[in-house]
């Protein structure tokens, strides 16, 4: 039954009128954009204790892959094991503290190249170059076990890895919570970046990132072209915690007045945003024309389930080509689900695909200055997602990278925001009940920046 999957509880969430907006930040003062302490609050207080995701669980497919993970002047390496495990180690040999990794790789150990220390892919103390001591390694600064690289809670979800700088952190799935439960139908560790997959720094606050990815206010002024496709006024919220999802219909009262032909051609244009679309369409218009009367005219605009038969579609072409989607509701295959994964990471979603946002602060801790990675996420056969898997670019400092419409009026607007965010004798900002997302997010940074109780 419909009601008895996961994404329902999403479907049939409260509208804004019948929020409870107790406990939410309706003003959110602007210090916490660019104040240098409240940036240093963070990093102690929220960064170097919370689940971030560093990367994909595919980054790094072979024993003895690995890469590294940078958070302000901190270093992790992640890397798979012989058992086939992912784990975390601090990046700094035990011996004299060097850094012994950079970027990513392969190994089939870890060397420090200060002094010749090297490590297993579990971590473990394999040897000491020409030790100046006598007797065995065993006798050496206590047991052998004591000396390995230093590990931090490293886990996976969704194909993504996920690590926390705490070494006393609850489990992933603590902090997760529902999540686990309403992602799990969608598969999204079976999906690979695919046509974009961008990492670039960006001239504004870290949380100037989230804030506009958690609202669809700004549409009417900074996406004009796709109000046709999206009819905020529909949306519904789930809140999760620290963690929330909102989903607005594709087209519903904003395209009533539409002519069929409009109504249509709004369904062709979603390929723009989501190009996995386009691989159901022939089957929508088979569907569609299957409604024609024998007189050879269309039934008018008001009788066609046009939300209907686009799912269907879409369910039925996912399903030929081997796609799972038994778990999703018919509103997941077809209407986007805008979902936030406290405190950095921005998933828009629907079947087979997504657009993925995650923003990271300035490695100097400038509060005006941030790094986003963004990347498209899309289902192909396990035989094709090699070949067309779409490698990550690292922008270089001063250039960058010409995104999607949407995605490139985004970033534009941000940097415009943080210049006006720097007036210092502004004191807030003062949210509207559209903007709930926003007001529920950052209660939930003051709790943690501000509210001083572990989590």
């Amino acid at each position: 039954m419909q009601q008895e999957k996961p994404g329902a509880v999403v479907d049939d969430g409260p509208r804004i009128a019948d929020i409870d907006f107790s406990g939410f930040l309706m003003r959110v003062p602007t210090d916490r954009y660019w104040s240098q302490d409240y940036a240093d609050r963070e990093r102690e207080a929220l960064w170097l204790r919370v689940w971030q995701v560093t990367g994909r669980a595919d980054d790094i497919p072979e024993a003895g892959d690995w890469f590294e993970y940078k958070l302000f002047d901190q270093s992790w390496i992640l890397v798979r094991g012989r058992d086939g495990q992912i784990r975390g180690f601090v990046n700094a040999c035990r011996h004299r503290g060097n850094a012994f990794c950079e970027g990513k790789g392969h190994s089939a150990r870890f060397t420090c190249p200060y002094h010749n220390w090297s490590y297993g892919l579990d971590g473990k103390l394999l040897a000491v170059a020409r030790p100046d001591f006598e007797g065995t390694l065993e006798d050496f600064v206590g047991a052998k076990e004591e000396l390995g690289l230093i590990e931090v809670p490293v886990e996976t979800f969704a194909g993504f890895v996920f690590l926390n700088p705490d070494r006393n952190a609850a489990p992933l799935s603590e902090f997760l919570g529902e999540a686990l439960d309403l992602l799990a139908p969608y598969r999204i560790e079976e999906m690979i970046p695919y046509g974009f997959n961008v990492r670039e720094s960006v001239g504004c606050n870290w949380k100037v990132i989230l804030d506009a990815f958690q609202e669809g206010y700004h549409i009417q002024g900074v996406h004009p072209e796709l109000v046709a496709a999206m009819d905020e006024s529909q949306e519904r919220y789930h809140f999760l915690g620290d963690h929330s999802v909102a989903t607005a219909p594709f087209g519903t009262s904003n395209l009533a007045e539409s002519s069929l032909e409009e109504q249509v051609a709004a369904i062709h244009s979603l390929p723009a945003t989501f190009p996995a679309v386009a691989d159901s369409l022939p089957r929508f218009d088979e569907l569609l024309e299957g409604l024609r009367k024998a007189d050879g005219t269309m039934p008018p605009a008001s009788d066609i389930p046009l939300r209907t038969l686009l799912q269907q579609a879409m369910r039925e072409s996912w399903q030929a080509k081997g796609l799972d989607v038994s778990g999703l509701t018919d509103n997941q295959l077809s209407d986007n689900h805008f979902w936030i994964l406290f405190p950095n990471f921005f998933l828009t979603i629907h079947a087979g695909e997504g657009t993925l946002i995650m923003a990271f602060p300035s490695e100097d801790v400038d509060p005006n200055r941030c790094t986003w990675h963004v990347q498209n996420l899309q289902w192909f056969p396990p035989e094709q997602r090699a070949a067309m898997r779409t490698p990550l670019t690292d922008v270089p400092e001063g250039e960058h990278f010409a995104y999607f419409l949407a995605l490139e009026q985004d970033y534009e607007q941000m940097q415009h925001q943080q210049r006006g965010l720097r007036n210092k004798t502004q004191p807030y900002l003062s949210l509207t009940r559209q903007e709930v997302r926003l007001a529920h997010y950052h209660a939930s940074i003051a709790s943690w920046v501000e509210g001083g109780s572990a989590r």
